[in-house]
């Protein structure tokens, strides 16, 4: 399924929505939080990105998974393969900080939006969940970086 897409590598195609997503997630979910005077601007748009951010960094990763298997039994050399797998734990670590930043992002517009019902919290909370969010946002924006420079650095190293 995340093999191919057209006849070229899914992975390749996929990767360059996360590379636009998450740091876009991560700069609108930290302004919602930061700048309450434009929650009613930002929080749709949030919200959608919180709930497609994360599962394109999953297919991202399901499909670098099967694009690296299919690597290895074309029996690409070991160099290439080390240098394939640490981006891939780049990209592992990326998922999961996308999905946190994206589960703090639909936590901060429930609490903060007139059309959920939720419990009387203190006010604080969302201050918490806007320090949680700002912190995620600049792990997920480093990790973008550093799984899209391992991954370009494997592949072009050697051309140059």
């Amino acid at each position: 399924m995340f093999k191919e897409i057209n006849g070229l590598p899914g992975h390749v195609l996929v990767v360059h929505a996360v590379v636009v997503f998450v740091p876009l997630l991560a700069l609108l979910a930290s302004a919602y939080g930061l700048m309450p005077r434009w929650r009613p601007r930002l929080d749709w748009a949030v919200a959608i990105l919180a709930v497609i951010t994360p599962v394109l960094a999953w297919v991202a990763t399901e499909s670098g998974e099967a694009f690296e298997e299919a690597l290895k039994a074309k029996g690409y050399s070991p160099e290439l393969l080390a240098k394939i797998h640490e981006h891939s734990e780049y990209g592992d670590r990326l998922l999961w900080f996308s999905l946190g930043l994206a589960v703090a992002a639909l936590l901060l517009l429930a609490v903060t939006s007139n059309r959920v019902r939720t419990p009387n919290l203190p006010a604080w909370a969302s201050w918490v969940l806007t320090a949680i969010i700002v912190v995620l946002s600049v792990l997920a924006i480093v990790y973008v970086y550093l799984t899209g420079d391992s991954g370009a650095a494997s592949v072009w190293s050697n051309t140059f």
